[in-house]
């Protein structure tokens, strides 16, 4: 197995809404904020070369809304999912697994894009399979009123609607090798994938610690819809990574790729820092 960390662009988000109830006099330390409050953020993903498989994990925010809406997220850096792709060796065509860990639209916006002639939409990757589970698509298809503009139904019906579409049960691993964790207090059935890399566990944090900054315990953003459960997710989840010397893979960091952790008088937090390229 190989895995490659794949640069899809950098975007902002307002700092309150990514540290809750943390303090700005605290968190503006942690990713120091621009005059509108906004910080940046990454948009990293992970793609996994495993036998015949070629799986890349979340795929970013896209390009087929319009600049309205990317007017809102300040998109910035010279990250692209093609590109990046294209600096691996590969090309879209060649992926054979889109794994989802949620629908939320920076995560799954470069699932599905325009056609040639820009009349219908259809999915990025011609040749894969896209992953998700039943109960997160059930709520990301019947959004409630908080999520619903995070869950854009042109990121979304057309991988159901191209036949791509398949779940994965609870408990169940995509490949061996590759087992999923379901976390429920950011969204229902956030997927988490914890894979098994050179003698070692890799974590893919996705949205339940989305950077180093948020290893605190009580460090939750605003858009976790069930704030309270994801401070038991990510205690249960610092533990089980500590005692197993799991290596975190962050999503949205907006510099640091990967990180071991310890124990400190102050709870877990990070160990050595270092891009995936690096690990040894």
């Amino acid at each position: 197995m190989k895995l490659h960390s794949i640069d899809t662009g950098h975007f902002k988000l307002d700092g309150g809404a990514m540290f809750g109830v943390v303090p700005k006099t605290i968190w503006q330390k942690l990713n120091p904020p621009d005059e509108n409050n906004l910080c940046s953020w990454a948009m990293r993903c992970l793609l996994v070369e495993a036998g015949d498989r070629l799986i890349l994990i979340d795929n970013g925010i896209g390009d087929k809304q319009d600049a309205r809406f990317f007017g809102h997220y300040y998109l910035h850096g010279s990250g692209n999912l093609s590109r990046s792709l294209q600096s691996k060796g590969f090309q879209e065509a060649d992926i054979t697994d889109v794994f989802l860990t949620h629908l939320h639209f920076d995560h799954c916006g470069g699932s599905i894009r325009w056609n040639s002639d820009r009349t219908k939409f259809e999915p990025a990757f011609p040749n894969a399979t896209y992953w998700s589970n039943e109960k997160h698509w059930q709520w990301a298809t019947q959004p409630n009123a908080r999520e619903k503009a995070s869950f854009l139904k042109e990121n979304i019906l057309p991988i159901e609607e191209s036949g791509h579409l398949r779940f994965l049960k609870e408990g169940e691993d995509l490949l061996p090798g590759f087992s999923v964790r379901l976390v429920h207090g950011h969204t229902e059935s956030m997927m988490l994938p914890v894979i098994d890399y050179k003698g070692r566990k890799l974590a893919y944090c996705a949205d339940l610690m989305p950077s180093v900054a948020h290893l605190p315990v009580p460090y939750v953003m605003a858009y976790d819809t069930r704030p309270l459960l994801s401070l038991g997710e990510k205690a249960a989840f610092l533990e089980d990574a500590m005692n197993g010397n799991w290596t975190l893979f962050f999503e949205h960091d907006p510099v640091i790729e990967c990180c071991n952790l310890q124990r400190t008088e102050k709870g877990i937090r990070q160990a050595e820092a270092f891009d995936l390229d690096q690990w040894v």
